[in-house]
């Protein structure tokens, strides 16, 4: 539950403004992340996250800077441990995750740079990549269940 929950607050900061902790627990249990101000502390700090002035002269959480490397590693860690299982259903490839991580997992899909796909699009718990042609989906498929050792 930690890695899933710090995944998913990786993904809330990279994606939004947040400037307190009790805005990022706020958000964590819009998810359906049961969490204490005390546990979004402690993850900040295990985490490296640090305040960093904004382009508006307020005050943002930030992750740490990080190598390419590293974060590809971490991003397929996020990968790895949310994704339950794939699926096609026409040009369309279908992710379905652990509750509350589709986003974070989608990111990692994302950094990948997958060809012959048009977009993605993440949910709670499911993520759709939505492929060209129906052989690229089955292609695109194979490569993620790849990654995952399916």
């Amino acid at each position: 539950m930690k890695k899933e929950r710090q995944a998913l607050i990786a993904s809330i900061i990279s994606e939004n403004k947040v400037s307190t902790q009790e805005e990022l627990l706020g958000l964590l249990v819009a998810m359906g992340i049961n969490a204490t101000q005390a546990t979004v502390s402690r993850d900040i700090k295990d985490m490296g996250i640090v305040k960093r002035s904004d382009s508006l002269g307020g005050y943002k959480y930030v992750l740490p800077e990080q190598s390419a490397e590293t974060n590809r590693g971490k991003y397929m860690a996020i990968l790895t441990g949310s994704v339950l299982y794939t699926d096609i259903a026409m040009n369309t490839v279908v992710i379905k995750c652990s509750v509350g991580t589709a986003q974070a997992a989608c990111a990692a899909i994302d950094s990948l740079e997958l060809e012959n796909i048009a977009g993605t699009l993440a949910g709670d718990d499911t993520i759709f990549m939505l492929a060209y042609t129906e052989e690229a989906a089955r292609e695109v498929k194979k490569k993620i269940d790849d990654i995952l050792g399916e």
